[in-house]
């Protein structure tokens, strides 16, 4: 199926209004904001499209940005510890990977299912596939957890980390393995939130778990007051401590009928097709995800023996990008949203407006802040570091990779648009094309074969986002996504 119509962009449906539309004048402009971060009843299958993703995106951009804000406020403190405990961080985020790709799997599966079924106007299975979601994903957590307790000193070796990382980043690693199952709540109950159009509900969430995690995190750290004082490991237990509290008030919101989404016992009761179709939508959600994070894993393992100054400047560069990207990510969830819902309505064309306009204004978003991060790359990184070495290989990755910003807006939206609409498998295609075939051949060979070294990285990781962005859209623009079936 290909759709060579104009993008719905420049040619908006009927009732989608001009680009203004619902967020005219600053009186309509503040209800908007105010009805955004507060939630409650709307349809997003109707009226203003930017009205709609306004409402979506607001909550989810500020759920992210405490959450990049917890990323970089993490490494700040660390970083006070030596480039051995930012190298540890950088290598446990690395096996971690895999836990956020299982995560980010089962909230693709979440997100379409919860998503489609509210579009069609039936709340109760909406909440039976959360349900199910939740089930899958406490049972994934236990191998992961059993891993975490015996193994973390050699996968921090599988890793390329040297003897004095492993002592110090051990317990740090089987702290935040063990507790993979907050990191799996939190991703799949919130994006089931979202998917029903309770965004302001997954923002409470993240905040309170992230603001905990934040306030604790120094006091574990260098044991101010009470608190021991645990080092890295310190770092482990505080995030543990936020994100559990987090999953807690995720369960009171489903089980009181905070939202759209009410959470009954029988929900929690394995139900075969539910199972089957949350499986066929995480396998290839996961695999997507997994793909995508085992690249980052791949550039680790290239950097590594470069030494600890390279990979300590690497993850606070990364940390600083995650920064950027984690917010435009939550415009894209508003376009998998807006998508799974009017698919789910019936309104495949409005879907398709608000992929285009999303991805207008996320990498507006993003190429902005990408100029500042180059202008202003060597203070930026000083904030977190004042080693030389680090500072250097840290400035240039930030640099560097920033420059893929003007592109990586709209492949962000539309993988996510893709995921919305419950067509995994692209998505997948796309990262294994762009990450595993392309970023990581590359990277090798620019840092090894042609000499670059860690800059080879940076380079080639730019490169693959700016490969993806065009990659997305000729994908997209075919339009078979809106047969897809969750």
């Amino acid at each position: 199926m290909r759709n060579d119509a104009t993008p719905p962009a420049l040619a908006p449906p009927a009732d989608a209004g001009p680009p203004s539309s619902g967020l005219r004048g600053g009186a309509g402009a503040w209800a908007t904001l105010r009805d955004a971060v507060r939630g409650g009843e709307h349809d997003f299958t109707k009226g203003s499209i930017d009205r709609a993703i306004v409402l979506l995106a607001i909550p989810m951009v500020m759920e992210m940005l405490m959450e990049s804000l917890f990323v970089v406020v993490d490494v700040f403190w660390v970083s006070r510890l030596g480039a051995d405990a930012v190298a540890a961080v950088g290598l446990t985020e690395s096996l971690l990977a895999v836990v956020y790709a299982v995560a980010m799997g089962l909230s693709v599966a979440a997100s379409a299912t919860v998503a489609r079924r509210t579009g069609e106007g039936r709340p109760e299975e909406a909440a039976a596939m959360a349900g199910q979601a939740i089930v899958l994903g406490l049972l994934v957590s236990l191998p992961i957890s059993a891993a975490g307790a015996l193994l973390a000193p050699r996968l921090l070796a599988a890793m390329g980390a040297t003897p004095a990382v492993i002592a110090t980043g051990s317990p740090f690693a089987a702290i935040m393995l063990l507790g993979n199952a907050t990191i799996l709540m939190l991703f799949v109950i919130n994006a089931a939130f979202r998917g029903a159009g309770d965004a302001a509900l997954s923002m409470r969430v993240l905040w309170l778990s992230n603001a905990l995690n934040m306030a604790l995190g120094p006091c574990f750290i260098f044991g101010l007051g009470p608190f021991p004082e645990l080092g890295v490991t310190g770092a482990a237990v505080a995030t543990t401590l936020g994100r559990g509290t987090g999953v807690a008030l995720q369960v009171v919101l489903l089980a009181r009928g905070g939202g759209r989404l009410k959470l009954r016992a029988r929900d929690l009761v394995p139900d075969p097709r539910a199972l089957a179709t949350l499986l066929r939508l995480w396998g290839s959600g996961a695999f997507q995800a997994i793909i995508s994070t085992a690249s980052w894993i791949g550039m680790v393992r290239i950097i590594a023996p470069f030494g600890s100054a390279a990979l300590a400047g690497y993850t606070i560069g990364m940390r600083v990008v995650v920064f950027a990207i984690l917010p435009a990510l939550g415009l894209g969830n508003a376009a998998a949203t807006m998508v799974g819902q009017n698919l789910g309505a019936g309104r495949p064309d409005r879907a398709e407006a608000a992929v285009y306009r999303a991805g207008l204004w996320t990498t507006a978003m993003l190429s902005a802040v990408g100029v500042v991060f180059v202008a202003a790359a060597g203070p930026i990184v000083g904030a977190f570091t004042s080693d030389p070495e680090v500072l250097r290989f840290g400035t240039q990755a930030l640099r560097i990779i920033a420059c893929g910003f003007l592109f990586y807006g709209f492949g962000i939206v539309f993988t996510q648009a893709f995921n919305g609409a419950g067509d995994t498998r692209t998505p997948t295609l796309l990262n294994f094309a762009c990450f595993w075939l392309w970023e990581i051949p590359l990277g090798w060979a620019l840092a090894r074969t042609f000499g670059l070294g860690p800059l080879g990285v940076f380079i080639a990781i730019a490169v693959a986002f700016s490969t993806l962005a065009v990659a997305g859209w000729l994908m997209f623009r075919r339009g078979a996504w809106k047969l897809g079936r969750v």
